[in-house]
């Protein structure tokens, strides 16, 4: 989605930051925790605290100026969690919550700017990011005559004539922030002019952060000053509200590091501290006004990294080890520490993304991803919610048995005219498998992690596209949607979506309403063989299972499939550490017809002849 990300950032002005079923006794190559019917792929034995519980949304609609809405939950969805985009219009929080919540979603997560370091001119004015004309942004900016920031600098060298601006950040925001923002009054302050706020926050350049205004009078020093373009009306304050509302969490996005201009793709280490040091002081203010309510989940990391081979030691600055360490994991791990010291309580969420494509030097393999898992966790992140990755085409849908069969059409723009097996170095499956073999030996450390699952909820190019400011990538269908749930719900505890608005919005009918209209359709997500009493059959885990839904077997080579009856619903609690919503079923089955190594296909289907999008391919030795 870095493509997104970018586009993203031009629409909003600023520069935005922004999920094979094998049988446990029988998946080659799989870690052999994943080939035991009694192990499960996360470990319950060490597992770690998970999130408090989300607020309890009211049971009856609610009615302001902008409407009356709906609390109710009509059809819940596998999908629990979405990326939101800022807008101005208040009035769109609500329908957007009323619409999450209506499909079963008790998440959100904002897409939020980034600090940028600025030029300034002469005058103190800050320059756009091109160096070349003053930023009419930050031009309105003027205290007593002079730019904010040539005001500083006076206020700076009031306290010491020693004292000078050494550079300039901005940060642009639709939040408003408290006095706890500040440490000293002297040079810090909001500002307001024709209506807008400004924010003005000063940063010893040496990287610490003084608690009051002593030692800026003490001796001279260099400064960054920090100028954000805020909100008079507080969006978070409001989105919390919300939540408390809809019994949905929210997790806003913490500041994006600035980009290295040597490679974008990396965050740049340099101007770190003062990343850390605006990190700080908004979260000293979120928990100031906001410690305690059920409704902030969380925080987003918005910097946006591929999972790959990676290391992070978290190694001192320039310890020998430390030049191991992968730059943006280091920025990682500097403001997460903040959020560790500041909000205990809440974990830091990442969305990396995955690239499987083999024509692509830089693309990972299962375990290279997995080893990427591991130093992320170290950076002291509590969700990694990788990108299936299939919207961009990095990643395919496919079970093992279909590594010869042709790409999915959708996926030939950017892979071409090749097998499964010829662009991919694995399935989505694949890749959650070894992650969550990752997640559990981090765990097993005591590294408190969690693996959700991004599924994104486009395709690489369409018919249908969504608007300006998701360019070229059309919205997918509710058929594909299941099927990336199928492949990723073993694996993960929770599964989310990039991103509702627009991708899940747009169209008639759009893919909210084709999941509001299709609720009930099962989602399986793994078989295995399971007894019953005296009887042989399948245990079935999945989303909306139904006592009297018909189970279609097949393999090659048999006479005619197999067909069965759902006889028994919950008869067994899911695996640990897997989504809320997932049940279990069970069907009678005998497994000595099945010739020994033989794929088996398996189609579920609800009592009303709803199928399953995506048939479970299982294999198992008898």
């Amino acid at each position: 989605m870095r493509w997104l990300t970018a586009l993203l950032g031009v629409a909003i002005l600023a520069a935005v930051a922004a999920v094979v079923i094998v049988l446990r006794s029988g998946d080659p190559g799989g870690p052999a925790a994943d080939r035991s019917q009694a192990a499960s792929a996360t470990s319950s034995a060490a597992a770690p605290s998970v999130p408090s519980a989300s607020p309890t949304p009211s049971s009856l609609p609610f009615t302001d100026p902008c409407g009356t809405f709906d609390t109710a939950m009509r059809a819940p969805y596998a999908v629990t969690g979405y990326w939101l985009i800022p807008t101005a219009d208040h009035c769109t929080w609500r329908s957007q919550l009323a619409a999450i919540h209506g499909v079963g979603g008790d998440t959100v997560i904002r897409i939020g700017w980034g600090l940028q370091a600025r030029a300034t001119d002469e005058d103190g004015r800050i320059l756009d990011s091109g160096g070349e004309a003053a930023d009419p942004r930050y031009e309105r900016c003027r205290e007593d005559g002079l730019s904010c920031v040539a005001a500083a600098e006076r206020d700076l060298r009031a306290l010491n004539p020693g004292n000078r601006v050494s550079w300039t950040f901005v940060y642009r925001t639709d939040e408003a922030f408290g006095p706890k923002l500040f440490r000293c009054p002297e040079v810090e302050k909001k500002i307001e002019v024709d209506g807008r706020v400004f924010y003005r926050i000063v940063a010893p350049e040496d990287g610490s952060d003084d608690g009051d205004c002593t030692n800026l009078s003490a001796r001279g020093r260099g400064y960054h000053v920090i100028l954000v373009a805020a909100a008079r009306q507080d969006s978070l304050a409001e989105l919390l509200d919300l939540g408390d509302r809809f019994g949905v969490k929210v997790f806003p996005a913490l500041p994006l590091a600035p980009r290295d201009p040597a490679q974008a793709t990396r965050a740049s280490e340099r101007g770190i501290d003062t990343l850390t040091t605006l990190t700080r002081r908004i979260l000293t203010d979120y928990g100031d006004r906001f410690a305690g309510r059920a409704s902030l989940g969380g925080f987003y990391q918005p910097f946006e990294l591929q999972m790959r081979d990676m290391v992070y030691t978290g190694a001192p600055e320039g310890a020998e080890e430390a030049a191991r360490d992968h730059p943006t994991l280091r920025v990682y791990a500097s403001q997460h520490r903040i959020v560790e010291q500041v909000m205990p309580d809440k974990p830091v969420l990442v969305s990396p993304y995955l690239e499987a494509r083999k024509e692509k030097g830089f693309s990972a393999t299962p375990k290279e991803v997995a080893a990427g898992f591991e130093a992320m966790a170290r950076t002291g992140v509590g969700i990694i919610a990788p990108q299936d990755s299939r919207g961009t085409g990095k990643v395919g849908l496919f079970w093992p048995d279909e590594r010869d069969e042709p790409v999915d059409e959708r996926l030939r723009p950017v892979v071409g005219e090749k097998t499964n097996g010829e662009a991919y170095h694995g399935s989505t499956r694949d890749y959650y498998r070894e992650m969550a073999a990752a997640r559990t030996r981090m765990v097993e450390q005591g590294y408190d992690v969690q693996l959700w699952a991004n599924v994104e909820a486009f395709e690489p190019s369409g018919t249908e596209a969504c608007g300006t400011r998701t360019g070229s990538r059309g919205r997918t269908d509710k058929d594909r949607l299941d099927q990336a749930v199928t492949q990723v719900g073993r694996y993960v505890s929770k599964v989310v979506s990039y991103m509702w608005s627009d991708f899940f919005t747009c169209g008639s009918p759009s893919l909210s309403e084709e999941m509001a209209g299709d609720a009930g359709r099962p989602i399986p997500v793994e078989a295995v063989r399971a007894g019953h009493d005296i009887r042989d059959g399948i245990e079935l885990r999945g989303y909306d299972l139904q006592l009297g839904g018909k189970v279609t077997i097949t393999w090659e080579g048999q006479d005619a499939p197999r067909t069965a009856e759902v006889a028994g619903v919950n008869l067994a609690e899911p695996p640990p550490d897997t989504p809320d919503r997932l049940m279990t079923a069970w069907v009678p089955f005998d497994w000595t017809q099945v010739p020994a190594g033989a794929w088996v296909r398996i189609e579920v289907a609800a009592p009303d002849g709803r199928t399953a999008a995506e048939p479970l391919h299982v294999r198992i030795d008898v």
